[in-house]
């Protein structure tokens, strides 16, 4: 039996909501916080107020039980709030668990944050020594594998220039560098690969997946299915902060996506889960209409559909341009289209006033093939702001009952299956 690199028995992670994290600058601080807590609970327990604590917690994580083996890759899913960032946080030993126990075995690096443990007064040179440091490291181990992180990331000009005057993708690509590079038995990787640009996150999945067939143990968090596919054998999908299942991770996955998600072809979005840094931009409803106008869950592959995203602007922004990206539900991009993607509606709208918007987008007649699709929702000023995103927004069926070559009942390969022009001639013998 191979060995147990990670052992978590019922790991449950308490929360206080609306608590004020309160700055302590002298010793007589603390005690007087100390005492106005211990005042707090003695009257709150009798006058049998217990109840009021329950209130105000929340449980990020409850009774959260699994074993990962050594040389294991293993994925974790879950949709926004199912406390797949508290587990790794617990696992990198960056917070702890309220109730549980957990046993790790080997050295855990970590990327859960764009430059997680990176100091920003250092130089990019300072801070791959004190990461090596903290994993444990000798400094000959360090110097040796220090030209490949460098070179990785791409950031040789400012290797010697303090990470705090880098760009978050400059961040990224050293932070991921060192986190694979610096060869810790675990790696623990949460979904901060979506920041990186297209180019980088195809070298991040290829250097994790170098790093699983070195036989290291990997926990990977994603949204995008298409990866945890690829470099994962088994996944467990988290919901409401438990474990509900872990399997192979095709069915995995499978279940994932055909559970949770709208299937009314309309999605809304309450206030409580618009992030407050999305100002002034504020989604309301995202939208699938058919050729009769109809809200649909199923559009027909040989007619046109319109996207439709209604917003709000409590103020005027510049530069803000909204759009969707059209993906399989195995994650696999279709394409990607913004509402300012032509120059003639890029220069009327610049910029928007405050009110109400609609934008919409016709998908042609014979464009996609059969199959579910999902789609995610991204407002944003170009490599200024992100105002909000949705990366699983709605999700949608196509027909294809009458598209080209349905006199076979084969199905076709692919995502598209255009209607295209052909011509058959028969060549005259002399």
């Amino acid at each position: 039996m191979s060995e147990i690199a990670i052992h978590a028995e019922n790991l449950s992670k308490r929360y206080r909501i609306g608590a004020l994290t309160q700055r302590h600058d002298t010793l007589r601080d603390q005690l007087v916080d100390w005492g106005a807590q211990l005042t707090a609970r003695l009257t709150r327990r009798s006058n049998d107020g217990s109840g009021e604590d329950a209130v105000n917690e929340v449980w990020a994580l409850k009774d959260v039980s699994f074993e990962v083996r050594q040389g294991q890759v293993l994925g974790v899913i879950g949709c926004n709030g199912a406390g797949k960032s508290t587990l790794l946080k617990i696992l990198s030993r960056i917070t702890d668990p309220t109730e549980g126990m957990l046993q790790i075995r080997g050295r855990v690096g970590s990327l859960l944050e764009v430059g997680t443990g990176f100091h920003p007064e250092l130089t990019g040179r300072e801070n791959i020594y004190l990461n090596g440091a903290i994993l444990g490291m000798k400094r000959a181990e360090i110097e040796r594998k220090f030209d490949e992180i460098v070179a990785f990331s791409e950031v040789e000009q400012f290797i010697d220039t303090p990470v705090k005057r880098y760009s978050s993708g400059m961040y990224l690509r050293l932070a991921f560098a060192v986190a694979a590079h610096l060869e810790p038995e675990i790696l623990v990787v949460d979904e901060v690969l979506a920041v990186g640009d297209a180019e980088f996150q195809r070298k991040c999945l290829g250097k994790m997946g170098d790093v699983a067939q070195q036989g290291r143990t990997v926990l990977f968090v994603s949204h995008n299915m298409s990866a945890i596919l690829r470099l994962t054998q088994e996944t467990i999908v988290l919901e409401k902060g438990k474990l509900i299942l872990r399997a192979p991770s095709a069915e995995a996955v499978d279940h994932y996506l055909s559970a949770g998600h709208t299937k009314a072809g309309e999605r809304f979005w309450d206030l409580d889960e618009v992030p407050a840094g999305a100002a002034p931009f504020r989604p309301i409803a995202l939208r699938l209409r058919d050729n009769r106008g109809q809200v649909v869950d199923t559009v027909r592959s040989t007619e046109p559909f319109t996207i439709e995203m209604e917003y709000s602007l409590s103020m005027p922004a510049t530069g803000l341009r909204v759009g969707f990206y059209l993906n399989t539900m195995r994650g696999e991009a279709v394409f990607t289209s913004f509402d300012t993607d032509d120059p003639a509606l890029f220069d009327i709208y610049t910029s928007r006033l405050a009110g109400h918007y609609i934008s919409k987008c016709v998908i042609p007649a014979d464009t996609l093939n059969q199959g579910r699709y999902s789609l995610g929702v991204n407002a944003s000023s170009y490599h200024i702001k992100r105002y909000f995103e949705d990366e699983q927004a709605l999700d949608f069926n196509v027909d294809t009952a009458g598209a080209p070559g349905m006199q076979w009942s084969e199905p076709r390969q692919g995502v598209t299956r255009p209607r295209l022009e052909w011509s058959i001639e028969k060549k005259h013998e002399r």
